[in-house]
């Protein structure tokens, strides 16, 4: 299990109760999805943020994720089936073999080991799709203090990478999450996954930004895009 999965099954219990802007991202994505889709698949399904968020009805929902603690807590239903897969690793014979309307993933693709890839293997679905990427905005202001880079990649660098492969509209959003404590940023920065487990501060380190950072906010960015 690499670090990026291990952080999902290790905190997926409370995942639910830190994926706040997660939670937005999904219903935003899914305020533009106009068709109505009957046959779906969800790619980093997680705990069913985008299920959940479905206001039509569906006769097939198929969700794969990387961690199956997380797909424990995933909502079940007789139209529902889950698959422990890793996203870098798509069986795309397997989901060939199935009938999609749209493909959909929300807050999980900028953790793909080889993005590029996994988009060349989604292409070959031949399938619509929406899509909802973290960027290197995202943390903005905390990795500029901690003078750390992000480990996600540029709005810029996911479009041209995406244009390679589709015909979409991109957006992009951002966000601002408020918190009462520099404590509760870092409590949160843990739990939620945003980080994806990649520790780029020792313990040293992060204790003493803790005690001078100036601000009480996070910022996320989210490239998101449709055809």
């Amino acid at each position: 299990m690499n670090p990026i999965q291990n952080q999902f099954s290790k905190n997926a219990k409370t995942y639910s109760d830190y994926n706040f802007i997660q939670n937005l991202v999904s219903k935003e994505l899914i305020s533009q999805i106009s068709d109505k889709p009957k046959n779906i698949l969800d790619i980093g399904c997680g705990t069913g943020a985008i299920y959940k968020n479905i206001d039509w009805k569906i006769e097939n929902f198929i969700g794969v994720d990387f961690s199956e603690k997380m797909l424990e807590t995933h909502p079940k239903n007789k139209n529902i089936t889950l698959f422990f897969q890793d996203f870098n690793n798509l069986d795309i014979e397997l989901l060939k073999k199935q009938r999609f309307d749209r493909i959909i993933s929300s807050s999980a693709l900028q953790w793909a080991s080889n993005l590029d890839k996994t988009f060349s293997d989604i292409a070959k679905l031949e399938t619509p799709l929406s899509f909802a990427i973290f960027t290197s905005g995202t943390f903005k202001t905390l990795h500029k203090i901690a003078g750390i880079k992000s480990p996600l990649k540029s709005a810029d660098e996911v479009q041209e990478m995406a244009n390679n492969y589709f015909q979409a509209n991109f957006t992009i959003l951002n966000y601002k999450l408020e918190f009462d404590t520099v404590l509760d940023i870092f409590k949160y920065i843990k739990k939620s996954g945003v980080s994806g487990g990649k520790k780029q501060l020792t313990f040293q380190e992060t204790k003493k930004l803790m005690k001078s950072y100036p601000v009480k906010f996070l910022e996320f960015e989210i490239l998101l895009f449709n055809n």
